[in-house]
């Protein structure tokens, strides 16, 4: 199997190759950079905003692309997320018009906007964010795409990674800077709500067991399935990283756009997990 990855680069990406390289697969990585993508794996440097032609054939007819380039993700309110929207949008279309017959897309948990409970392929989605906003038409997107020219989509909703945390720009990044500077305090929101944490490595490979089959399509939640609030989740990182800062509760407000309680219903990759253990 053949399989071009984009934003091969990425917290994400970066993970993911590497868990493709386990597999017996041809990877193609694509990036603007290829600095941390794993030096087994072929890769290009380029802007796939700007390519020209037929993009598919050029990239040697891949069996299936996953689709993770997106620039701002930890950035939730950047403008960038609807300016390039049309960008992503001409990408895929020039690669299924091209002849591609399976597309992998990461999307997003901020696509269902403000919800609490448990989270699948049915849950209504109102976003609120500019990033949820744009996932989530993108993913419109894809999916009238699919039908229209009759391709697989297995649009994949993310949570929240930690894991190689200096990498990933979250609250984990910002605890480990400020240890290293001699921070003893960290301002920190109420930590009530609860999220769906997955480490970076599982994170990356369940996107690769979902590579590896076609069987389970359309959204599939990749995460956990437990919801664990911030403030356990924060002190436990603390804790195991022997760092010397305390939280201080209640110094930021917690994000108006956040759920009290949101998680991914984990069946379908509990399933292809089983199935391609």
């Amino acid at each position: 199997m053949k399989i071009l990855v984009t934003g091969a680069n990425g917290y994400i990406g970066s993970h993911l190759v590497r868990a493709l390289c386990r597999k017996d697969v041809q990877v193609l990585a694509l990036d603007i950079d290829n600095c941390n993508i794993d030096k087994r794996i072929f890769s290009v440097s380029c802007d796939i905003f700007n390519l020209d032609g037929d993009i598919y054939k050029q990239f040697n007819n891949p069996d299936l692309v996953i689709h993770l380039a997106w620039k701002d993700g930890f950035k939730h309110n950047s403008p960038y997320h609807m300016y390039s929207l049309s960008q992503h949008c001409k990408f895929i279309e020039k690669l299924v018009s091209g002849g591609l017959r399976r597309l992998v897309v990461m999307g997003s948990m901020h696509e269902t906007g403000y919800y609490e409970g448990a989270i699948d392929e049915n849950t209504p989605c109102n976003p609120i964010s500019m990033y949820g906003i744009a996932k989530d038409a993108f993913r419109r997107y894809c999916l009238s795409l699919s039908s229209q020219l009759d391709f697989e989509l297995q649009w994949l909703r993310g949570f929240y990674l930690y894991g190689d945390d200096l990498g990933n720009n979250s609250i984990f990044q910002k605890l480990l800077l400020a240890a290293r500077s001699g921070e003893t305090e960290f301002p920190f929101t109420s930590g009530r709500n609860k999220y769906d944490f997955i480490n970076i490595d599982e994170f990356a490979l369940q996107i690769s067991a979902v590579a590896m089959q076609n069987e389970i399509c359309g959204i599939i939640n990749c995460c956990s399935g437990k919801p664990v609030s911030l403030a356990n989740q924060v002190e436990k990182f603390i804790k195991e990283n022997n760092l010397n800062i305390q939280l201080l509760y209640g110094k930021f407000p917690d994000r108006s756009y956040d759920s009290p309680a949101l998680w991914g219903d984990n069946k379908k990759i509990l399933k292809i997990l089983e199935n391609h253990a």
